[in-house]
């Protein structure tokens, strides 16, 4: 057991605690709160003048498929030979010895969603890790978290140089509205033969997944709005770069958002308005948001760093804080275990050695699963506790 005591802890639930203690055992919060008692066995870690937060969890990237040093040998992001591949999977491609798993360890993120690429139509299927784990399925927390589609520039420059469908908007459009009723007719006829990739689709148009949709335009975003609201499946926006145009029918849609990267050039028409007023816009009209890094186009580790330029943008810190960790946890259905310090969650906690928004600040301790981190440094170093021998 471990007790982490006199941290200033920001549980993002109703009450924080200015100088607070945390009971950790066997990977879980055994309790929270001011004034707790903590047993004779405990091992006591003093937090003293440090910030204690959630593990921030970043609902947007390609950690592990798409490797910063290998950039051939490791990118599986995207199947470039047919624009509908609904039957893949991003866990079957994840490499966990990618050294960004360590990055984010160091940038206070203990979960990661990783998704596929946006070439295709229907990318595959995206799933939820955590950044540390003796074995790669101890990592695994969601295998299957949502169907990744995207529109936009992304597929019409994929296939559009090829000759192929989809070239237009209009054909990403015909393509996925015509997967999606082959599924229905499949999901119908009662003697079928097995089909991985409508199965997927099923499990879409039954609600056990959303659409994860690639948009960053408002008309590419209303588009996918419309297509949801035609087959009845629920709906994520990732990037939603021009989100604050169409704040009421993002509202109306009743969609949750993952905003980002926005610590990027300019680099293709769709990003022309891209700005850190986005967020800020959003979670303040009361549109679920969460601020992404969509790593490696921005370094895991710097997912502090969105929140904290939103912030300076506009963006109330609660609500900044809300998109680093109960928001995505809500948005990935994993609210009940990760996203806020209550007892019964995981132990996913990082003790920051100042403001986590402040430039200066680093992670002290970083808690996954109760295990504990030390990233006092440029490396990571695992500390024996009581807790990896309960």
């Amino acid at each position: 057991m471990i007790a982490l005591i006199n941290g200033r802890i920001i549980t993002m639930e109703k009450e924080n605690y200015r100088r607070g203690t945390i009971l950790i055992s066997q990977g879980k919060i055994l309790d929270v709160g001011e004034n707790i008692s903590i047993p004779s066995e405990a091992e006591v870690l003093d937090a003293e003048g440090k910030y204690i937060l959630p593990g921030f969890i970043d609902a947007h990237t390609h950690v592990g498929i798409a490797e910063e040093i290998y950039r051939l040998e490791g990118d599986d992001t995207n199947e470039m030979t047919e624009p509908l591949t609904p039957q893949l999977r991003a866990l079957d491609a994840i490499n966990p010895d990618d050294l960004a798993f360590q990055d984010a360890l160091l940038g206070g993120v203990t979960t990661v969603m990783i998704t596929p690429g946006s070439a295709n139509v229907i990318g595959g299927m995206a799933c939820v890790l955590k950044v540390w784990g003796r074995t790669f399925d101890e990592m695994v927390i969601k295998e299957e978290v949502g169907l990744k589609i995207a529109f936009g520039e992304n597929p019409k420059r994929a296939y559009g140089e090829q000759k192929k469908m989809p070239y237009t908007r209009m054909a990403t459009a015909a393509m996925l509205r015509q997967a999606f009723i082959d599924a229905q007719n499949y999901q119908n006829k009662p003697d079928r033969d097995r089909d991985l990739g409508k199965e997927n689709l099923v499990k879409v148009l039954e609600g056990q997944i959303p659409l994860r949709a690639h948009a960053h335009r408002a008309d590419d975003i209303l588009t996918a709005i419309r297509i949801a609201k035609e087959f009845g499946v629920k709906l994520v926006i990732e990037h939603c770069t021009e989100g604050h145009k169409i704040v009421e029918e993002l509202l109306q849609a009743e969609v949750s958002t993952v905003i980002g990267p926005s610590l990027t050039s300019r680099a293709k028409v769709e990003l022309a308005e891209r700005t850190f007023r986005t967020p800020g816009i959003l979670a303040a009209a009361g549109v679920p948001v969460a601020i992404m890094t969509d790593h490696p186009e921005m370094p895991v580790q710097y997912l502090p760093l969105c929140a904290s330029l939103a912030v300076k943008e506009g963006m109330r810190e609660e609500d900044a804080f809300k998109a680093l960790t109960i928001t995505p946890a809500q948005i990935l259905g994993l609210d009940d275990r990760l996203g806020s310090i209550k007892k019964g969650k995981d132990a996913d906690l990082v003790v920051w050695t100042g403001h986590p928004f402040d430039i200066r600040t680093k992670p002290h301790w970083v808690f996954i699963n109760g295990k504990i981190f030390s990233c006092n440094t440029t490396d990571v170093a695992i500390i024996s506790h009581n807790s990896s021998k309960e």
